[in-house]
């Protein structure tokens, strides 16, 4: 393929644009054409108007995100000079949590975060998900058909995720109406944001006069005591973190299993796992493709190429996972992968992560083992963003089947 390349007014140099529907459609290709032309530091447009430096090196990578000293994650001096209407600005701009800070704040709100996960019953989660997939998965399967985006994995996640909180109906509510004015963007997107942030700000109150066993209970419990606003926004991370990323993770999952005859014999009994399958898409098709994004603090030379200060330099988790230099093609059992991060800023919430999508996927092809595409693989379309590797929907059909039994009811 010919590389899309859009100029850099200030630069003369050529940058890729990662928005494209050619990309989003295509990224590997785009990543392969990207390696040749430029090495492990590509320049980009993660917007129009909006440049960064992109790795696709595995070992750059590496580098870049065990040293935070030199690349650090908080992105106050980038921001000052980006719109207030920049549409990837909601998902780069500061907030007080783990992902967007550096030195001591990055280490303080992390302690928190990774103190409230440490405490999820993993065997209790397993069970939790289970109840949740099973009625939902009632409410379609005498239809035959099902788009598995809206009508399971994100009611699944939403609702799992609102569990391990501690997040009650009614505030539970705010929060995805909030988040669904969010992701329409226009006009709505700012007034989505305030009633998501309202809402758990509620949730925070709730929690410090009514303690329970869960994850928000142990944030505001924990001896380092973050305010209310600090608060607020661990609970936003790990629903941003939580849902887009793991809705992927699922559908990119099932979309291998049902395409790739290694998985689909699975489904009969044969020899590769949910597991197995899980692992092949966090290489090669990881639900968040370019993230992990720090900011140098002056200028500095990697791989023989000048970074700016304060502008983001951007992982590539989906071509460092396929950097040749590195790859054997072997995903089965390997965790060597950088779709969770690795470094100060690796993801905390691995372990119910994994359990939350292979829980997921496993109810979903037990009671429907017969599950199709709708639509052939080729005509699924991708969802165009610099950060995530989304399809816009995954469609299925089966043989109608008659309600599950839920356990306890």
């Amino acid at each position: 393929m010919t590389l899309d390349v859009s100029p850099d007014s200030r630069s003369g140099q050529d940058r890729v644009p990662l928005y494209s529907p050619e990309f989003a459609a295509d990224p590997q290709s785009t990543y392969r054409e990207m390696r040749h032309r430029f090495g492990s530091l590509v320049p980009v447009d993660l917007v129009p108007g909006v440049p960064a430096t992109l790795v696709i090196g595995y070992r750059t990578a590496v580098q870049i995100l065990n040293d935070p000293d030199h690349f650090p994650a908080d992105p106050k001096m980038w921001q000052r000079d980006i719109p207030a209407d920049c549409p990837v600005l909601p998902m780069m701009r500061y907030r007080p949590n783990a992902i967007r800070t550096a030195g001591a704040e990055h280490t303080r709100h992390r302690q928190v975060t990774v103190a409230g996960l440490a405490g999820v019953d993993l065997y209790q989660l397993h069970r939790t998900v289970e109840q949740i997939a099973m009625p939902v998965i009632n409410s379609f399967c005498a239809d035959g058909s099902a788009d598995l985006l809206s009508q399971y994995a994100f009611p699944v996640i939403f609702a799992t995720i609102n569990a391990m909180l501690g997040v009650p109906a009614d505030i539970g509510g705010r929060v995805a109406t909030g988040m669904a004015q969010m992701f329409e963007g226009g006009d709505t997107a700012a007034s989505g944001t305030q009633m998501m942030e309202d809402a758990l700000y509620d949730l925070v109150r709730l929690k410090q006069s009514e303690p329970g066993d869960d994850v928000t209970t142990r944030l505001v419990q924990h001896p380092q005591r973050l305010t209310d606003e600090e608060l607020m926004n661990q609970v936003l991370t790990m629903y941003g973190a939580g849902i887009e990323p793991m809705l992927n993770l699922i559908l990119n999952t099932v979309r291998l299993m049902l395409t790739d005859q290694r998985f689909a014999g699975s489904l009969l009994g044969g020899s590769l796992s949910t597991r197995d399958a899980l692992d092949e898409v966090l290489y090669t098709d990881p639900p968040m493709a370019n993230f992990c994004t720090t900011y140098p603090r002056q200028p500095i030379l990697v791989d023989d190429v000048w970074l700016p200060a304060h502008q983001p330099v951007v992982i590539s988790m989906a071509a460092c996972n396929n950097d040749p230099a590195i790859g054997t093609g072997d995903f089965l059992d390997n965790r060597a992968h950088l779709a969770w991060s690795t470094g100060p800023h690796g993801c905390p919430a691995k372990s119910p992560a994994y359990l939350i999508a292979q829980e997921a996927i496993d109810q979903l092809l037990d009671a429907l083992p017969e599950l199709e595409l709708a639509v052939p693989p080729e005509e699924l379309v991708w969802r165009p963003g610099p950060f995530h590797r989304a399809l816009a929907g995954l469609p299925v059909v089966f043989p109608s089947t008659a309600p599950l039994v839920v356990p306890g009811n």
